[in-house]
C-alpha cells in the first residue's frame, strides 16, 4: 500500500494511536448476515484483515471489537485473532467506548475506531482516529478523519492497520519478522 499524501493535522492523529477498536458488520465483515438452515450466524472474515490484527499485536498496539450485536462468530474470531477486549450487545457503543479507555488506560485520542453506520457515530465523534470503511454510510463518513479504500470485509481493516504502522514506522520492523 502506498501512504497516501497525508495532511500535518493527520499524521499528527495516527502518531498517537496505541488501540485499535473495530465494529464488526459492516467493517470486519462484508455487512451480509447469513444463517443457516438452523438459524445459526455465520460470518465471512477476510484473512488478511486478520494477519493485519495481528500484526498490530506484533507492533505493541491493543486492539478491541466494539459490535451492537451478539454473535458466537465474532467471539470465536476474536479468540482466534487474540483481540484484547470485545464488546458484544454494546448498544450504545459510547458506554463500551468509555470502558475501553478505563481498561487500557488511554485517551480518546489514542484510540482509533473504524465503523461505518449509524451506531458507530458517537464513538466516531470521540475517536481521536475516526475512521470510516469505503462502503459506510454517508453519515458515518461526516465523522471520520479518513475513508478507507477498500470496503469492509475485504480489506479495509488492512488498509487502516498499514496505514497506521506505516505512519509510526513500525512496518518495516514488522515486516522483517515475517522475511
Amino acid at each position: 500500500m502506498k501512504l497516501i499524501h497525508m495532511t500535518k493535522n493527520l499524521k499528527q492523529r495516527i502518531m498517537k494511536i496505541k488501540v485499535i477498536a473495530f465494529d464488526v458488520d459492516g467493517v470486519m465483515t462484508n455487512g451480509s448476515i447469513n444463517l443457516d438452515e438452523k438459524g445459526q450466524e455465520i460470518k465471512m472474515f477476510n484473512v488478511q484483515d486478520g494477519l493485519g490484527i495481528a500484526v498490530l499485536r506484533k507492533a505493541g498496539l491493543k486492539t478491541a471489537i466494539i459490535t451492537a450485536r451478539s454473535s458466537g462468530c465474532v467471539a470465536a474470531r476474536a479468540l482466534d485473532l487474540k483481540i484484547d477486549k470485545v464488546y458484544q450487545d454494546a448498544y450504545p457503543k459510547s458506554a463500551a467506548f468509555g470502558d475501553l479507555l478505563k481498561n487500557f488506560n488511554v485517551s480518546p485520542d489514542e484510540v482509533c475506531f473504524v465503523g461505518d453506520d449509524l451506531p458507530d457515530i458517537p464513538v466516531l465523534k470521540q475517536a481521536g482516529f475516526a475512521v470510516a470503511v469505503a462502503n459506510a454510510s454517508s453519515d458515518a463518513k461526516q465523522y471520520a478523519h479518513y475513508v478507507t479504500k477498500k470496503s469492509g470485509g475485504n480489506g479495509a481493516v488492512r488498509e487502516v492497520v498499514e496505514l497506521i504502522l506505516k505512519t509510526q514506522s513500525r512496518w518495516k520492523t514488522v515486516l522483517e519478522t515475517f522475511v
